[in-house]
């Protein structure tokens, strides 16, 4: 990525809080956070909106409903802690956060096995993976690193991962691949039936 592109995602992505929040009232009380559109039969805020969707608009999305979370409506679900080795130390850490399921069942997801769902993090890196691999993997939504919030400008504020480490084929494969389908600074899931 050119330093320009680079340098214009991380002026969105420090911008994504106040927008999200414009955009969906009635989210909650902070910011949202992660935005999932698609086969969901629950909204908690309006379509796309060009001038508030700034991020999702460069990244051409476009949506008529979304469920919207923000921080506290992550930490209300019930947490899984998982423990996988990095790629980018090779260490062992402690991620936590809800299950993937949990909160697409939160938005009211159709979620057919044959289904898919587009994870994308605010640098527009995008990964596609079934419900049943979502489900087969284990993946969360992590929320913290090490017992700490991650912040924006790491692997956060939100993660989409599992325990590679555990994970029958996943574990065999070199670090690096073992993360192909875990997008870190998560900020939209859209759900195909």
């Amino acid at each position: 990525m050119k330093k320009r592109q680079f340098l214009s995602v991380a002026a969105l992505a420090g911008a994504l809080p106040a927008m999200a929040a414009a955009a969906s009232p009635k989210a909650g009380k902070g910011p949202a956070l992660l935005t999932v559109t698609g086969a969901i039969a629950r909204t908690n805020r309006g379509p796309f909106d060009r001038v508030r969707d700034q991020m999702m608009h460069k990244q051409k999305l476009s949506f008529e409903k979304a469920y919207a979370f923000d921080f506290a409506a992550l930490l209300a679900l019930p947490a899984l802690e998982i423990h996988p080795t990095i790629e980018y130390d090779g260490k062992v850490h402690a991620l936590r956060g809800p299950r993937l399921m949990d909160v697409l069942q939160t938005a009211g997801a159709h979620l057919a096995d044959s289904g898919k769902l587009a994870l994308r993090a605010v640098d527009g890196y995008a990964a596609s993976i079934s419900p049943a691999e979502a489900r087969a993997l284990g993946m969360i939504v992590a929320t913290h690193l090490d017992g700490q919030p991650m912040a924006l400008g790491g692997l956060g504020p939100l993660w989409a991962v599992y325990d590679a480490d555990r994970v029958g084929a996943a574990a065999a494969k070199p670090l690096p691949e073992r993360f192909n389908n875990c997008p870190w600074a998560l900020y939209h899931i859209d759900v195909t039936a």
